[in-house]
């Protein structure tokens, strides 16, 4: 499946959010973010479903995607467009659940990860954290521009990088042969948030301009 355009994942966190997610959501959508992933998964299941109702109305509204960090049958209860697996899960199991027309992704830590991800299967990966980054301090080293080259190499299917993805990292990024990044404290943490993904997008979008 075509992933959305820009290829920029935004990914939810109310614990660094500046203001209301829906405020920040907003803001983003009409910035030109065409990609949304709620990801507020120590949120009780009867929270996060009318949540994501709420924010799927907006993304409906700009034409954008909506996943969900988490398990697929609570992304297939809740409506969104997809579902976005931790490291490790089955994106089988996840397609059979969810249907052709659904977005599936999946977190990377290795490029032996990358490699073994079936394209047919899943629509995207991501990988991270691309560098050192605030936001997920226990995750493990950076893998740098030379692990995302490595990964992009060997994974059969657009990978994105995410962790201390900022305006001055997004053409490293690209050169390594990512189709994408997905964004998350940078935005969550800015005091103005719409500038912030315009800033990201039109950086985006001239880098990979320049590469095709």
């Amino acid at each position: 499946m075509k992933l959305p355009d820009p290829p920029l994942l935004l990914v939810t966190d109310r614990h660094q959010a500046r203001r209301p997610l829906a405020e920040i959501i907003g803001a983003a959508l009409a910035a030109g973010c065409r990609w949304v992933s709620l990801r507020e998964k120590d949120l009780p299941e009867d929270e996060q479903v009318p949540l994501a109702r709420e924010l799927l109305t907006m993304t409906r509204r700009h034409n954008a995607r909506l996943v969900l960090h988490g398990e697929a049958a609570l992304a297939k209860l809740a409506g969104v467009d997809g579902v976005h697996l931790p490291s490790g899960s089955d994106p089988a199991a996840a397609r059979a659940l969810l249907g052709p027309d659904k977005l599936v992704g999946l977190s990377i830590h290795t490029v032996t990860e990358a490699a073994s991800i079936d394209s047919g299967v899943a629509d995207y990966a991501i990988a991270g954290p691309a560098f050192e980054t605030p936001s997920k301090p226990g995750y493990g080293p950076e893998i740098g521009r030379k692990g995302l080259r490595e990964m992009a190499r060997a994974a059969r299917l657009p990978l994105l990088a995410i962790g201390g993805i900022n305006t001055a990292r997004v053409g490293e990024v690209v050169a390594t042969g990512c189709a994408g990044i997905a964004v998350m404290g940078g935005v969550m943490r800015a005091a103005d948030p719409a500038s912030e993904i315009k800033a990201l997008v039109a950086t985006l979008s001239g880098a990979l301009a320049t590469k095709g």
